[in-house]
């Protein structure tokens, strides 16, 4: 083990001098316009940039879910004023770039991608796809029916429907109980217009954020930024909302599916970004899964793919989620895990090894521009705080013990279950009478 050990620090120890390297110069803002612009020098040849639209599923009703995906969607793909679908494509392949829209639960993203030496041919597109984009019928109504089609195919996916259905029972009446990819019956209904009504509505630089990872001289940077933002009107000021969510009893939701194995997912509480103990109850989580994964697949083959994760937004969650055919016995073996480590907390092995882990997998995961603007973009959006995507290694190494098995114990409590599958086969007061501390043992 710990021949292992030192081999991850040493990975780590290869790809922190690998980015450090490349990134020679700073990383810095400015401000265009009132637009805040972040930029990473890249120390390579390729140009990633991302403009935010800030809001996501606080942007519109519950009956308009999905909306902003289909104009997001719409931009590259409806065409532009300036270019029809096929000759603004043709005009990206010509130079194998990228353009395109999609939408999160708390942000949307315009992303372009290109070759240094190809930026002026393909930041006039990537401006004409954000500014001037045509919603042309015929091709809306070709990628509405794909949206409806998606949407039907994510249903008669297990995993995906038990999640989805999580979020509704989870969080009804709070923003986070959108979808925002929308329902059926929403997004059959949206029309062209409505839809490039609504995109012109939040594009307004009040809720912008553009994220620029490449070597690009500053003064270029501003200029086109500022001929971008020309069109586009300031707005209303406007903050994202943060809504801390807490289950104060158990609860049990069942929908009766026709399937070869029953669905169980958990929601509980979670800190939401900025909430000193964050670092600490995201790496408990981590630990976490490995242990339910032992305990429910291991050690009593419950389940083929137990999972267990922090679910971080503006509205964060704990989730746990089995496919299995024996519900009750999972529930049972679930309530001691937690029991067991609220009672005795984890080791400093177990602490000690996911640190290694997680800051492997970081650094993996800031090897392309795209990852790493991507991780400028959640902090920024979700922290306020862009620069904490550059100092989460030190932080994470600073975590103790004590401070992670904290976290656990506030958060971890009371949960709301919901199933799918065959209703004869759960009892639902097994869910209901389990732990119902709250967090902390507060006897919420």
């Amino acid at each position: 083990m710990k021949k292992k050990i030192l081999m991850l620090f040493a990975a780590i120890a290869i790809i922190a001098v690998q980015r450090g390297v490349a990134q020679t110069k700073s990383s810095y803002e400015t401000t265009v316009d009132g637009v805040k612009v972040i930029v990473q020098p890249s120390g390579n040849d390729i140009v990633e940039i991302q403009t935010i639209i800030k809001g996501g599923v606080q942007n519109y009703p519950a009956d308009k879910a999905g909306i902003e995906s289909l104009a997001l969607n719409a931009l590259t793909e409806c065409g532009t004023l300036k270019h029809d679908k096929n000759s603004f494509k043709d005009a990206l392949d010509k130079v194998n770039a990228t353009v395109y829209g999609l939408c999160g639960k708390d942000y949307s993203v315009i992303r372009m991608n290109c070759i240094k030496m190809d930026f002026d041919a393909v930041w006039p597109l990537y401006a004409e796809a954000i500014t001037i984009p045509k919603f042309d019928e015929k091709e809306f109504l070709r990628i509405r029916q794909d949206a409806v089609n998606s949407l039907k195919e994510q249903d008669s996916q297990p995993d995906a429907a038990i999640d989805k259905y999580a979020d509704r029972v989870a969080f009804a009446g709070r923003d986070y109980a959108k979808d925002p990819y929308g329902t059926v019956d929403v997004i059959e209904k949206l029309t062209p217009a409505e839809t490039k009504a609504y995109y012109q509505s939040i594009l307004t630089r009040s809720r912008l954020t553009i994220v620029i990872v490449a070597d690009l001289d500053r003064t270029i940077i501003e200029q086109k930024v500022s001929q971008l933002l020309a069109s586009i009107k300031p707005g209303a000021p406007f903050e994202l909302k943060r809504d801390f969510f807490r289950a104060y009893k158990n609860t049990f939701s069942a929908e009766s599916r026709d399937l070869a194995t029953n669905y169980v997912e958990g929601v509980t509480s979670g800190p939401t970004p900025g909430m000193p103990d964050y670092d600490a109850f995201n790496i408990a989580m981590r630990i976490f899964s490995n242990r339910h994964f032992l305990y429910i697949r291991t050690k009593n083959g419950l389940s083929y793919a137990p999972q267990s994760w922090f679910a971080s937004g503006s509205t964060s969650a704990a989730k746990f989620s089995v496919s299995t055919t024996q519900p009750d016995k999972y529930i049972d073996v679930f309530y001691k895990l937690v029991d067991t480590v609220k009672t005795a907390g984890f080791t400093e092995e177990e602490v000690k090894n996911m640190k290694v882990t997680y800051l492997t997998g970081f650094y993996y995961r800031q090897e392309t521009n795209q990852a790493q603007a991507a991780s400028l973009v959640a902090n920024e959006v979700l922290f306020g705080n862009w620069h904490r995507a550059l100092t989460l290694v030190d932080s994470v190494k600073k975590l103790t013990l004590t401070e992670i098995d904290d976290a656990f114990r506030k958060y971890i409590g009371s949960t709301v279950w919901v199933y799918q599958g065959d209703p004869k086969k759960v009892n639902a007061q097994n869910y209901i009478n389990g732990l119902n501390t709250g967090p902390a043992g507060a006897g919420q």
